[in-house]
């Protein structure tokens, strides 16, 4: 059977937003109607809450996106700004966010992105943890601070995010921040995979298929590229068939069956 290489991919940052709930009925309301893609219904209900925190970031969220109203990226920062100066810790990261990725696209502003997300940190958010470490690893917007940005991943991971622990475990892997050990590599890539991080589901495979932190596997490399595939990973799409080429019909059988009994995640990558 001719041996295909596999193809490896690492994954740096998803920065993450949220709609945020609190106890206020004008904003448990308006998550209702978000939900059901009533976004209008949601903006009204959300703008009649008063001076609601939790309101301010859902608002935020709106104008960024573009729902229920047109994209307005100065409209989402100022509400953004305004829960963010309320102590709401997801309208500090998603501020974060929208300073990272350029209130006018192409002029982004590290600097304000990584206090808003250290902000958010201090309180517990762990997409702002995970969104900060990756600042600090490449010195962008702070100066650059290995052991820094290996703690917040790490917390963030222990939190159970899953773009945190695919980011732990390409550390792991290329031993960038800590030692390499590829068997924490194995087991970070695996925390996020089965929460349907396609990524981290592809440089499992990856793992499996070259023997690394794990025995040689090709049924296990496939299976973990099939994962990626279904989320949309497109390594893992291309790896899967490179895979499944190495198996015999009994072993692509038994990948197909357990596929057949995955029960659907929703994919974080």
């Amino acid at each position: 059977m001719r041996r295909v290489p596999l193809i490896q991919s690492l994954v740096g940052v998803v920065l993450a937003m949220s709609f945020l709930s609190a106890n206020a009925n004008p904003v448990q309301d308006g998550l209702k109607a978000a939900r059901s893609g009533q976004y209008e219904e949601a903006r009204r209900l959300w703008l009649s809450a008063g001076n609601n925190a939790d309101a301010f970031n859902n608002l935020g969220v709106l104008y960024e996106k573009g729902l229920g109203v047109p994209a307005d990226r100065v409209q989402a920062r100022d509400w953004y700004l305004k829960g963010a100066q309320a102590g709401n810790r997801g309208a500090q990261n998603n501020l974060g966010v929208l300073l990272d990725k350029g209130v006018v696209p192409g002029q982004s502003d590290p600097v304000q992105a990584a206090r808003w997300y250290d902000e958010a940190a201090k309180r517990g958010d762990r997409n702002a943890m995970n969104n900060l470490a990756v600042l600090k690893e490449a010195g962008r917007g702070v100066p650059a601070d290995p052991a820094g940005a290996l703690a917040l991943y790490r917390r963030a991971a222990e939190l159970g995010l899953a773009q945190a622990q695919n980011n732990l475990g390409v550390v792991y892997e290329k031993g960038s921040l800590a030692p390499q050990n590829y068997e924490a590599a194995v087991a970070q890539y695996r925390a996020a995979a089965q929460q349907g991080h396609g990524a981290a589901a592809n440089n499992l495979g990856v793992l499996y298929g070259n023997g690394r932190g794990v025995p040689r596997n090709y049924v296990e490399a496939a299976y973990w590229f099939s994962i990626a595939a279904n989320a949309g990973n497109r390594n893992g799409a291309n790896n899967r068939d490179a895979a499944f080429r190495r198996l015999q019909p009994a072993e692509a059988e038994q990948v197909r069956a357990r596929l057949a009994a995955q029960p659907r995640t929703n994919s974080a990558s």
